[in-house]
């Protein structure tokens, strides 16, 4: 077997940029028009969200990736040093199509600048508030998915025209704008409350017809968002064990560890996905624990075999 030292040499050789690849070739979203849950009328139901990782503590990881800071008031830095990741969910079977990785210094808007090239026209893209910014807003739209956006309560949106299902179009403006002096992006506004939480709920999207998306719908379907962190559960508990701490004490180290957890999970959640299909089931009606332990049992099996055959000295590999 081989030793603790010899696989860590096997994968400082390997370096990340093979995991990276490897994941941007395969994980790709895998719903079908028969996948129970997945879409809303047309529409691929996508978030995409943000998320750290706690790392070692040493002087490389620290200074890839920084600290987060004490209370938020960014005097001191405290803890353990994280990496920030934003991906892309695919909300009816919790696969991650895309994600970025960086330091806590890039925000959640810089990563997720990176990631929008996965989008595709027939996608619907949750978001929550931290996220919304008219350049942002416009760069996603631009790669033809549709976006389903909430934003703070305090950002002033003018009544452009009222429509009948209760929403109303608008226009958002680019900060920098004070005067609105450049013509605004045109998009529809649907507010909402929740019984037992104060406050008004606002989310913006590009769905300007609401015959094909009234302003109910749309409002309980944004709770779809919230299948971002059942995807970050599945990694970083069931997959990685409670409190998670990725083991790499390198900054390369750490981030292929992350693409191997990402590439678990695409593996585990397609063949959910494939036998949630063959039983005519939502994937969500299947528990992700007990496939875990079902592949776990079959790792295990395929273990004993090596995987590169061997032939007596003097003789080549027919392959």
């Amino acid at each position: 077997m081989p030793s603790t030292a010899a696989i860590w040499k096997a994968r400082s050789r390997l370096g990340v940029a093979p995991l990276r690849r490897l994941f941007a070739r395969v994980c790709c979203p895998v719903a079908t028009p028969d996948t129970q849950g997945a879409f809303y009328g047309v529409w691929r139901l996508t978030a995409i969200d943000g998320t750290t990782f706690d790392l070692p503590d040493t002087k490389a990881n620290m200074e890839a990736f920084g600290r987060p800071p004490r209370s938020g008031r960014g005097e001191l830095e405290v803890g353990r040093p994280q990496l920030r990741m934003v991906g892309l969910v695919e909300c009816g079977t919790h696969v991650v199509f895309d994600a970025a990785v960086g330091g806590l210094r890039a925000g959640e808007q810089t990563l997720a600048r990176a990631v929008l090239g996965s989008l595709r026209p027939g996608m619907l893209l949750l978001a929550d508030r931290g996220f919304y910014g008219v350049d942002l807003w416009c760069k996603a739209a631009a790669t033809g998915a549709d976006l389903l956006w909430r934003v703070r309560k305090d950002l002033v949106l003018p009544v452009v025209e009222q429509l009948p299902d209760g929403s109303y179009l608008t226009e958002i403006f680019d900060r920098s704008d004070i005067h609105h002096t450049r013509r605004g992006v045109r998009v529809r506004a649907v507010e909402y409350t929740i019984a037992g939480h104060e406050g008004v709920y606002r989310l913006l999207t590009t769905i300007l017809d609401p015959s094909m998306a009234p302003a109910a719908e749309l409002a309980a379907l944004y709770a779809q968002r919230w299948e971002f962190e059942s995807t970050l559960d599945e990694i970083k508990t069931h997959l990685g064990g409670s409190h998670l701490v990725l083991r790499s004490q390198h900054p390369d180290g750490a981030e292929q560890e992350l693409y191997g957890f990402l590439l678990v999970h695409h593996a585990i959640r397609h063949l959910m996905h494939q036998a949630a299909n063959q039983a005519g089931q939502d994937p969500d009606r299947i528990s992700f624990i007990r496939s875990v332990r079902v592949v776990r049992r079959q790792v295990t099996d395929q273990a004993a075999f090596s995987p590169r055959q061997t032939h007596p000295r003097g003789q080549s590999d027919p392959r």
